[in-house]
């Protein structure tokens, strides 16, 4: 199973829920796709001989020499990627998209493409869980959009035998978007304040765009009003609220020293008895 861990937004707890998970599978595969701040290494510890592969996107160049200045590649540009400017087109890299329009709207055969790094995969297996191999993407400073780096860890992801948690962006962007897709189950980790409530139901528009199946977490739980807010949402939405996992200044405490703790273990398993073909996760 491919299972992505998503959350409306920052600081909910998904990274500590993936790793919660990978804990309690006897033999599983991480993937760190939230490549603007991966951050799964500091827990797995990988080994440091683990492989690295540069990932790069094709960029249009202007061959000033061929180029009149005419404009057609400006004006078949959706992305505002090319301007004119002194009788020559000028290109934006950080505005591309790479959708090589430009190249065959050009009279002049002027614009040829070429190879930009945008960031780099690196696997490894883990140091601190036994069986636990994880793959992170890292985007390189200044690139502005993580969408293809994460394309690129999903496209390298398919060659991976056995289930695989993956560790998505926070958010409901483009990149959030890229990541959840094709998942056979998608987690969203939610907590139990307005904020939370507000883009937890953001993301679960997005799962039911791309008619992924999707279950709920509330971390940080009290039991409280936020909890049955949250509860009531899923409820409506008939989204299965999969586990709570209570607030506890310890875990918060061991967390930020980057040890995985075992307290959770009980949940954990649970969560993956339900999402397993066959489980009992119910709305």
């Amino acid at each position: 199973m491919l299972i992505s861990i998503a959350s409306g937004k920052g600081g909910t707890g998904k990274t500590a829920l993936t790793l919660l998970l990978a804990a309690a599978h006897s033999d599983i595969n991480v993937v760190d796709g939230d490549v603007e701040e991966p951050n799964c290494h500091l827990f797995l510890k990988p080994k440091s001989e683990g492989q690295r592969k540069d990932v790069t996107i094709m960029v249009p160049n202007i061959d000033a020499d061929r180029c009149n200045g005419c404009g057609a590649c400006a004006e078949v540009c959706l992305f505002n990627a090319i301007a004119i400017t002194g009788g020559k087109a000028l290109i934006f890299d950080e505005l591309c998209h790479s959708c090589g329009g430009c190249m065959l709207k050009c009279p002049q055969d002027a614009i040829v493409e070429q190879r930009k790094s945008i960031g780099v995969i690196t696997c490894g297996d883990s140091t601190t869980i036994s069986s636990t191999r994880l793959m992170s993407g890292v985007l390189k400073i200044g690139v502005p959009s993580g969408v293809p780096l994460i394309k690129a860890i999903k496209k390298e992801a398919q060659g991976i035998v056995g289930d695989v948690l993956f560790d998505c962006p926070p958010g409901t962007s483009c990149s959030m978007v890229s990541a959840v897709k094709e998942s056979d189950f998608c987690i969203l980790v939610t907590e139990p304040t307005s904020f939370g409530k507000h883009d937890l139901e953001l993301a679960m528009n997005i799962t039911q765009l791309l008619e992924i199946d999707t279950g709920v977490v509330i971390n940080k739980s009290d039991g409280g009003a936020g909890d049955e807010a949250i509860e009531a949402i899923c409820r409506n939405r008939q989204i299965p609220v999969l586990a709570k996992i209570p607030y506890s200044l310890s875990f918060a405490r061991e967390y930020s020293a980057g040890i995985i703790a075992n307290d959770y273990q009980a949940i954990a398993k649970d969560i993956w008895r339900q999402i397993r073909p066959g489980g009992r996760a119910e709305a």
